[in-house]
């Protein structure tokens, strides 16, 4: 079982986590959200699966709905095979890169100094990377965690997993056998704050919620016509009227009991008042760095006008007009979010979800969380886990669908001037080396006291 403070096994995890997480990179598996343009999985998948059959794994590969949509499974027995397992998943594909942008090929997984590169490192191809090396590490010295582990290594989460997980849970429940609790993404990472005395805690950020994810397309329809004349229902003015109503509305300050939990701990921690009916809440979370960018926006729903398409000529007055809008909610808050919206953009503009993913939030507490915080603590031992909410989507919202209850759980430890929020879907992507082999000595001693 190893011992406190030590990785169980040999340390082979340690040791290859750098060189896994580089190679995932490598393969460019980005994410378009466009059938003919999305790269696919299969050829990582088929080295992720290589990577697992080497040790012993039996594999299962799953291909999700659409060629090239692949998804891997393999399982751990575990000592007591009457408790329910837990899975941890991963995905294996990225959002798209421009390599002109780029101080390395986003697809070159190089390292350098101190850090790998590329697009992936920290969404999530440091994760899959560090389950990778742990399931490897386990099965090759023979490590027999408490109960079974599920590993899945799945496809399309960067475009709301209507190829990957939703699928997975719609077509092949069977694949969640007996799962009760799953970690993922976005989660366990450390944020250095400062305290009264002068000196600093990091707090780890365990994922205990999430937003509801949604993208909305607003249609406004008006009379087309010539350009030069005197027009009163113009399509284009009305959508872009709506657009900038729902663009620059500020919906109410909302504190869910994760956010609640969260402020608590970083008021503790700082001394600052993080109280909710402060007229200067934001204001306050700005001094805690880039994490506020997270925080700020679990404080409130949000709809970010993203995409505006209409007409075919300088000339013509078109029929109809589109906007995407990408809205963000939170637990509980559906019904009258989509009130407020259908109120900004008024009767002349109809809307319609064309993605609806729900939010999803599960309490900070149990013998898992207790594992969580144990790990941690084995490896950093002044430091403190804390709940938060995160502000975008991960897999977690399919497979609660199924009764797992789920976290994010990716143990980094980052420096505390890393400004890891801007590094998801940004420019030089990239993670830190020790990060990652914390990560994995941090992961190998939660999973074998899980």
């Amino acid at each position: 079982m190893g011992t406190r403070g030590e990785s169980p096994g040999s340390g082979r995890a340690e040791a290859e986590v750098v060189d896994l997480v580089s190679a995932l990179i490598r393969f460019d598996t980005s994410n378009t959200g466009d059938l003919a343009t999305t790269k696919g999985e299969a050829e990582c998948a088929d080295w992720v699966a290589g990577q697992l059959r080497e040790v012993g794994y039996e594999v299962e590969i799953v291909e999700s709905g659409a060629p090239g949509r692949t998804n891997v499974f393999a399982r751990l027995e575990g000592a007591d095979r009457e408790r329910g397992a837990l899975m941890l998943h991963g995905h294996l594909d990225v959002v798209p890169a421009e390599p002109a942008d780029w101080r390395v090929h986003p697809f070159s997984g190089a390292v350098e100094d101190g850090y790998v590169w590329g697009r992936g490192a920290v969404d999530m191809k440091d994760m899959v990377g560090m389950i990778l090396a742990v399931a490897r590490e386990f099965k090759a010295t023979g490590v027999v965690p408490p109960r079974d582990l599920v590993f899945a290594f799945v496809a399309d989460e960067e475009n709301g997993g209507r190829y990957g997980c939703q699928w997975l849970v719609e077509h092949r429940p069977d694949l969640f056998e007996g799962v009760t609790e799953a970690v993922g993404e976005v989660g366990g990472f450390s944020l250095t704050v400062p305290r009264p005395d002068g000196t600093e805690r990091r707090l780890y950020l365990v994922e205990t919620a999430e937003k509801g994810l949604g993208w909305m397309k607003l249609t406004a329809r008006g009379r087309a016509g010539h350009g030069s004349f005197l027009h009163s229902d113009n399509a284009v003015t009305t959508l872009a009227q709506a657009v900038a109503r729902l663009g620059t509305h500020t919906f109410p300050l909302v504190v869910s009991d994760s956010v609640a939990e969260f402020l608590t701990a970083a008021g503790e921690e700082t001394g600052l008042d993080f109280d909710p009916a402060s007229p200067d809440l934001e204001g306050t979370l700005a001094k805690l760095g880039s994490i506020a960018n997270i925080v700020g926006a679990t404080l409130r729903d949000t709809a970010n006008p993203t995409m505006l398409s209409a007409g075919y000529k300088a000339n013509v007055i078109p029929q109809t007009a589109e906007a995407m809008v990408d809205c963000r909610v939170l637990p509980g808050r559906r019904a009258e979010f989509e009130r407020i919206v259908d109120e900004l953009i008024g009767p002349d503009v109809t809307r319609e979800w064309v993605t609806s993913l729900d939010s999803y939030e599960t309490t900070f507490d149990g013998d898992l969380v207790d594992a969580m915080n144990d790990a941690i603590l084995a490896h950093d031992p002044d430091a403190r886990t804390v709940p938060y909410m995160m502000s975008g989507g991960t897999d977690a919202k399919a497979f609660a669908k199924l009764g797992i209850r789920c976290f994010g759980f990716a143990p980094l430890q980052l420096p505390p001037d890393l400004d890891f929020s801007a590094l998801f879907h940004g420019v030089d992507e990239r993670v830190p080396v020790d990060a990652l082999r914390f990560g994995a000595r941090v992961l190998g001693h939660f999973l074998t006291r899980c």
